[in-house]
């Protein structure tokens, strides 16, 4: 009885996050997702050819912040200092000198000019994934790689969010002649060729990130803004919202504060799925070369080294793994977020 008085008692946010918690797989794969996120935004301390502590010869240096020249270490040049020469590593590892490594001693950009089998090398004790066709660890270019998908597709989602939501309330909310009109400029504009538009600045511009956001922004929100226009169009003619024109409030106090929260189900449910289409849209243009700049690294870019080297299979198996991997991980938590939002589930 008091389990019962319990729930009726908790907003339907805290019975959705019960139920999501009650979700095992889903809060796994919640937790196991933030953590490598978590170990991506710190990749600079955990993937570094740069050591992060040095004391050498009663002197103390943050080489992970700091560019020191080669004479600081007792080189002969003012050029940046290359921690994996064997010259370097030798004047840090003499019995007066402390030096605090990163796990994995290689940055995206790290090329091993000192490996002892061509390029693409197999894995060994230097390079834990092995190196690429340029002699990069594909250990570290896989960490940062994975960062910088998981916050393009944040970026990505948040601005398809946003589009879409209001798009989708003035269409619900107004109808009539508003909605007509809305719908059919999403009609005309889903129907360009977004692909081909992308070739076409891609050729006209430099490519990068910010270009690919505002270019997939203008497209993506469309499906979502459907399922908010439906939820408008239920919840408008509810008494709630009668009782609160009857009070006078305005449209968008009533769009804000009672259509809006009561509307973010669809939103909510689709956040995962949204994220991993994102990752899979910047992974395929990269994968065609119409994505990030060379050099940037990325998972499209690994997979198009795979494809190119078939012999060097710890590169596409490496990448594909991580890729399927956060997919699968985004899915769980999809399912698990679709779960939770239905009142229909008990708490466990």
């Amino acid at each position: 009885m008091s389990s019962s008085t319990d729930q009726l008692a908790a907003s339907p946010w805290r019975l959705a996050w019960r139920r999501f918690r009650a979700h095992r797989l889903g809060w796994f794969s919640l937790r196991l997702f933030a953590l490598l996120f978590a170990l991506s935004l710190v990749a600079e301390l955990v993937s570094n050819d740069r050591p992060l502590l040095v004391r050498y010869q009663g002197h103390w240096y943050v080489p992970v912040l700091q560019e020191l020249p080669e004479t600081t270490f007792g080189g002969d040049f003012e050029t940046p200092t290359d921690y994996l020469d064997p010259f370097i590593r030798r004047q840090l590892d003499q019995p007066d000198n402390w030096v605090l490594h990163a796990p994995n001693r290689h940055h995206h950009g790290t090329i091993n000019y000192f490996a002892r089998e061509p390029h693409p090398a197999p894995p060994s004790a230097d390079n834990w994934l092995g190196t690429d066709d340029r002699g990069r660890d594909v250990l570290a270019r896989l960490l940062y790689g994975f960062r910088l998908s998981v916050l393009f597709a944040l970026a990505l989602t948040g601005s398809g969010v946003l589009l879409g939501l209001v798009a989708g309330a003035i269409q619900g909310y107004f109808g009539g002649r508003t909605d007509l009109l809305v719908q059919r400029l999403i009609e005309i504009w889903s129907a360009l060729p977004e692909l081909y538009l992308l070739i076409i600045f891609s050729a006209l511009f430099e490519p990068g990130l910010w270009l690919l956001l505002i270019l997939l922004s203008l497209f993506g929100w469309m499906g979502l803004s459907d399922y908010v226009r439906a939820e408008f169009l239920r919840n408008r003619q509810l008494d709630y919202v009668r009782a609160a024109r009857a009070l006078g409030l305005g449209h968008w106090q009533i769009i804000w504060r009672h259509l809006l929260p009561n509307s973010l189900t669809p939103v909510v449910t689709f956040l995962p799925f949204r994220m991993s289409a994102a990752i899979l849209a910047l992974t395929s243009l990269d994968f065609l070369g119409l994505g990030v700049p060379p050099g940037t690294p990325s998972l499209g870019e690994l997979l198009a080294q795979g494809k190119a080297n078939l012999d060097a299979w710890w590169i596409t198996l490496s990448t594909f793994t991580l890729l399927v991997g956060t997919l699968l991980l985004l899915t769980f938590m999809g399912d698990a977020l679709r779960d939770a939002l239905d009142p229909r589930k008990a708490v466990l």
